[in-house]
């Protein structure tokens, strides 16, 4: 099976529920990215990504908030908080 690169989109409903950033891989699967300016990661920011998780069901795999804290932090089931910096400190 051939395994395309991932379709880069956003979501966005009409009552203004939204995620930054979502990819779609050829099978269906989605990861939705957002990307906040704080420090300190709260329940709300993750209010658009458990949206587009009850929307799309089994097909939702993850959602990662980018923040400018220090530590990866679990919000919940295929939900995560992770530093920003972690994307150039790879190991």
């Amino acid at each position: 099976m051939v395994d395309y690169p991932p379709f880069i989109g956003y979501y966005r409903t009409q009552k203004q529920q939204e995620v930054d950033l979502v990819l779609e891989d050829s099978r269906g699967h989605l990861v939705g990215i957002e990307v906040k300016k704080s420090a300190s990661p709260s329940d709300h920011d993750f209010k658009g990504l458990r949206f587009l998780s009850t929307q799309t069901g089994k097909k939702f795999i993850r959602g990662v908030l980018l923040y400018t804290g220090a530590e990866s932090v679990s919000f919940g089931a295929n939900l995560h908080a992770v530093p920003i910096s972690a994307l150039w400190n790879l190991p």
